[in-house]
């Protein structure tokens, strides 16, 4: 079985269509078990109940940002190994160090491409096809 049928993902975004974009794009990759949240506390609630292998976290959101929901999943015993990807709209030196320090996987600028995405992924997962 390939990677990318048993791989499970949340997918947090304040914006519905940044997060609709971000579910097509990885069923595009033959992704298809993805649960999705429109804000940091709620996708927490959702990853301790029901642990995912891969984050991809908006960085500015209002309830709390996506530095701060990777830094509680880091910090939690039972979800604290789960891989992050951070979208975000401004891709500057400032968010790349914040999320270095944190540990995240990478960064990718919105709009993202779709040979990043993947390559993103696979660069965590290895192959997924």
């Amino acid at each position: 079985m390939a990677i990318k049928e048993k791989l499970k993902v949340m997918v947090v975004d304040d914006h519905v269509t940044s997060r609709m974009v971000t579910v097509e794009g990885l069923r595009t990759l033959g992704i298809a078990n993805i649960a999705v949240s429109s804000g940091g506390r709620e996708a927490f609630l959702a990853m301790v109940n029901s642990p995912v292998h891969l984050l991809i976290t908006d960085l500015h959101m209002p309830d709390i940002d996506g530095f701060k929901l990777i830094y509680v999943v880091r910090n939690h015993s039972k979800i604290g190994k789960t891989a992050a990807i951070i979208l975000t709209g401004k891709k500057d030196q400032a968010a790349v160090d914040g999320a270095t320090k944190l540990g995240v996987n990478d960064v990718l600028s919105k709009p993202f491409s779709q040979p990043g995405l993947k390559s993103a992924i696979e660069s965590i997962f290895g192959a997924i096809d």
